[in-house]
């Protein structure tokens, strides 16, 4: 898992968010602060100056209602200059005395006496000798300050006499709110540092145990469930860590079950003979255990994740929905050129309680043997129908014609006899071929084996079949003079070499030639029997092993062949232990071979 950065670590968006919440808190309160100061400083200027102004205006209503004599000393103006002089606020940088005619009586500014008697254009005096009330209004002066003007009215007995024009410096104000406003930021920002400090000692009592948390969960994603969170308190997350390592401890308990029923699975999927296939709930292949794999001829790392129907070859026939609801088997045949398989698939669907369904299970059964067995069965029970059913057509039909008369006609009637007898020896072979293929399958037999020179015994079975052959053909012997002893069961080995020397007799022209052969192997005697008749053709080779098989079944019918003298040849080869097989071109012959098994050393040890 990727490292979390310190930028992004909720350690860091603690102490953000901590301090965050005391600026917005102190940035609240500084505003709700200032604004509450400047309204208050601003008013308490504003009553002071108000005073002052009132009580000069007394001081100037007395002196304008004033009764002047001719020999006075000083003039009306002069007595106004004298008390606007004896006015004195550092707040307050000019006063203004007007009379009712708008004339400028005098002002308290020394550099600015070049106004008085002159009139005034003022608009906020105007209004206030027309209203006889007190007007104020804020202005910036020529440096850009601020100032505050207040026109107050000199009244006597209600009649407006005059005005008073102060002109007050409150940019003072606004300076003090300046310095009141840095010592806020300042409190502000010390607060703040210390708010940061105490608030990364607090984050870090929190995300401690988290780090310790999360690097648990990391070695828990790696399978270590040895660790344990250290528990620093009691509170919400020292119980929080004691939940986390009392879930650690179930965790290991269900992934030491988990593993445990994993591995029983797959051992017994690894163990099945059948193959098995999962898939998700969209059909899409999640495992496949070896014998799936072997039998579909595929690769367990090319097929995950493809679609089961287009894996099995039935994107024609089925969906995945209509496997789901598949409850027969489905037989899937991949037989090819030069081999034979069949596969029965059984469909088993994933489903949860609720009826979601999960995915499907199918398991492949190899039912190539069954269906072979099944197939040979069904042709040999046609054979021996067919094999029987042909004599017995003939008798009864020679029987019927004997019944019908042919019996007192003494050259028909001794023939029929003939033709009737002829195939009833013919039914009783084939019978005992039958009892003795039926012995062999169920193993009802036994080998009664002995040494015996094996050139010597073949020798007397050829001289047997030249005694009595009744065709001009050549018997070529090319066996070893030296004896070669193995150990079998004579009558079964003599049963074995009657049928490949009849065939070979049955199937020789006239004038041809037998070659008997024996080679010694080291671990291996080989037999053969070699014709010089019609042959095999190389497709049918394989197949003349096989029960009632027949190249030219016309041929064999007439030379009275049962079609089961080699198999039986094949089954006593095979229980002694050996192999037979045979090889021919066509119009030249056929070789029939089998093989003994053979130890020379042990020979000659036994018998010197």
């Amino acid at each position: 898992m990727k490292k979390v950065g310190f930028f992004r670590s909720i350690h860091l968006k603690f102490v953000i968010i901590y301090v965050l919440l005391i600026l917005i808190a102190m940035q609240i309160i500084g505003v709700y602060f200032v604004r509450q100061l400047e309204f208050t400083l601003k008013d308490n200027f504003k009553t002071t100056i108000q005073d002052r102004v009132n009580l000069l205006a007394y001081y100037l209503e007395e002196q304008m209602t004033k009764v002047r004599l001719p020999d006075d000393e000083t003039t009306e103006e002069e007595d106004v200059y004298k008390l606007l002089r004896d006015f004195y606020s550092p707040d307050i940088t000019e006063v203004s005395v007007i009379d009712d005619s708008l004339k400028i009586l005098g002002t308290s500014d020394p550099d600015n006496q070049g106004v008085v008697t002159q009139r005034t254009t003022d608009t906020l005096i105007r209004m206030t000798l027309a209203t006889a009330q007190q007007s104020s209004e804020d202005r910036i002066d020529r440096r850009g300050n601020r100032i505050w003007v207040l026109v107050t009215p000199i009244k006597h007995n209600g009649e407006v006499k005059g005005a008073i024009y102060s002109v007050a410096k409150i940019e003072t104000v606004f300076q003090q709110m300046r310095q009141i406003n840095n010592i806020f930021i300042t409190g502000t920002a010390i607060a703040l540092a210390i708010t940061a400090v105490l608030g990364v000692l607090l984050a870090q009592t929190i995300t401690r145990p988290m780090s310790d948390m999360r690097r648990q969960a990391l070695a828990m994603a790696k399978g270590n469930f040895s660790r344990k969170v250290k528990v620093y308190g009691y509170d919400e997350i020292g119980q929080l860590a004691m939940t986390f390592n009392n879930l650690t401890k179930k965790l290991q308990e269900a992934q030491a079950t988990t593993e445990g029923e994993r591995r029983k699975l797959s051992s017994v999927l690894s163990y099945m003979t059948d193959g098995v296939i999962a898939t998700d709930r969209k059909g899409r292949v999640i495992l496949i255990n070896e014998p799936a794999a072997e039998m579909l001829n595929v690769s367990r790392e090319t097929v995950l994740s493809s679609p089961i129907v287009t894996l099995l070859g039935l994107e024609d026939d089925y969906t995945f929905d209509e496997l789901l609801a598949e409850r027969d088997s489905v037989i899937l045949d991949y037989s090819g050129p030069s081999n034979t398989l069949i596969l029965r698939a059984n469909f088993s669907v994933i489903q949860k309680e609720t009826g979601f369904v999960n995915g499907l299970i199918t398991v492949l059964h190899d039912i190539t043997e069954q269906e072979k067995i099944d197939m040979e069965r069904r042709e040999f029970v046609a054979n021996v129908s067919h094999e029987l059913r042909t004599p017995l057509t003939t008798m009864r039909s020679y029987l019927e014609a004997l019944a019908d008369g042919a019996w007192q006609d003494k050259e028909i009637a001794p023939n029929f006899l003939e033709v009737t007898q002829t195939e009833t020896e013919r039914m009783i072979r084939l019978v005992n071929d039958l009892l003795q293929l039926s012995k062999m399958d169920s193993k009802d037999y036994r080998l009664t084996k002995e040494w015996i020179d094996i050139i010597s015994f073949y020798n007397r079975i050829i001289d047997r079949f030249e005694l009595t052959k009744q065709r001009n053909v050549i018997f070529d012997r090319r066996l070893p003079v030296h004896a070669a002893f193995v150990e079998i069961d004579a009558d079964k080995l003599t049963q074995v070499l009657d049928n490949i020397i009849s065939n070979a007799l049955k199937y020789s022209p006239e004038g041809g030639k037998i070659t008997f052969r024996v080679e010694e192997k080291l671990d291996m005697i080989i037999v053969s029997v070699s014709d010089q008749g019609v042959g095999i053709p190389k497709e049918n080779i394989e197949k003349i092993f096989d029960r009632f098989y027949r190249v030219d079944k016309a041929r064999t019918r007439k030379l009275g062949g049962t079609g089961l003298g080699l198999a039986i040849a094949k089954e006593m080869v095979e229980a002694h232990g050996g192999e037979i097989w045979a090889i021919s071109k066509e119009g030249k012959g056929t070789t029939i071979f089998f093989s003994l098994p053979y130890d020379a050393r042990t020979e000659e040890d036994d018998w010197e």
